[in-house]
């Protein structure tokens, strides 16, 4: 496959972070390896591997949920409180109990044990989301993310976005893998995801990742993957796959 020459990745320094980030689906580690060339002949310096610091730290992780679910259910009951009056639901707590009162229409098949989990945590003013989220925010931002763009001296990192999408299953649920939210999402700082090819039909995306306010340079370096490969392919909604 020919590249284009894309000035907007020329010199660019950009890292590709495997421990965590690859291994998990083959089909889409392929897809990205081939993004990667892509980069590196359109004139960015790729950096292969690097490691963030503290990715599967026990207690980075336990932060991580403790903080998605204060801010799961502080989330979703401010944008209930704004929706029409005289609507059913105006709370998370009120979601769950309509769910159970219509539990045949609504669980058929699942639960909803991260409603009623969020619902358990109180307020974003509690010690134990401040002290979570302080640990989220220096274990994954200052001493892990900062700490390898600042070592390696990257404009970016690139991971698969996911796997290709998986079919319903009823009985085992999401055959959920992996993605490239982790790091960047832990801190707040951000992710662009695009096109990158697909496997037997199915979309796979690269995600860019930076540092904090680093979003013109996720953007332009995301714009000029674009249109150095013109991965991206309109979907046709078939009804089944080859």
């Amino acid at each position: 496959m020919k590249y284009l020459d894309v000035n907007g990745l020329r010199g660019a320094r950009i890292g590709v972070p495997r421990d965590g980030y690859f291994g998990y689906s083959p089909k889409a580690d392929a897809v990205v390896n081939q993004a990667i060339d892509a980069l590196r002949n359109a004139g960015a310096t790729i950096v292969d591997p690097v490691k963030i610091p503290n990715f599967d730290r026990t207690t980075l992780n336990a932060a991580e949920i403790t903080v998605l679910l204060y801010e799961f259910k502080a989330g979703v009951n401010a944008y209930l409180a704004s929706v029409a009056p005289g609507a059913q639901v105006r709370t998370l707590d009120d979601v769950i109990q309509f769910n159970k009162r219509n539990a045949r229409e609504n669980l058929p098949y699942f639960g909803q044990e991260l409603l009623e989990r969020a619902q358990a945590k109180g307020d974003l003013t509690e010690a134990e989301y401040l002290e979570a989220l302080e640990k989220c925010r220096r274990l994954a931002g200052k001493e892990g993310f900062d700490a390898i763009v600042d070592e390696q001296n990257l404009d970016a990192l690139v991971a698969p976005t996911t796997t290709p999408a998986w079919p319903v299953d009823l009985v085992n649920g999401d055959q959920f893998r992996g993605s490239s939210a982790k790091s960047a999402a832990l801190v707040g700082y951000p992710l662009v995801s695009v096109p990158a090819g697909a496997a037997m039909g199915l979309p796979v995306g690269i995600t860019f990742m930076g540092r904090a306010w680093s979003e013109p340079t996720l953007i332009k370096l995301a714009y000029a993957f674009e249109q150095a490969t013109k991965a991206r392919r309109a979907p046709q909604y078939l009804d089944a796959l080859p």
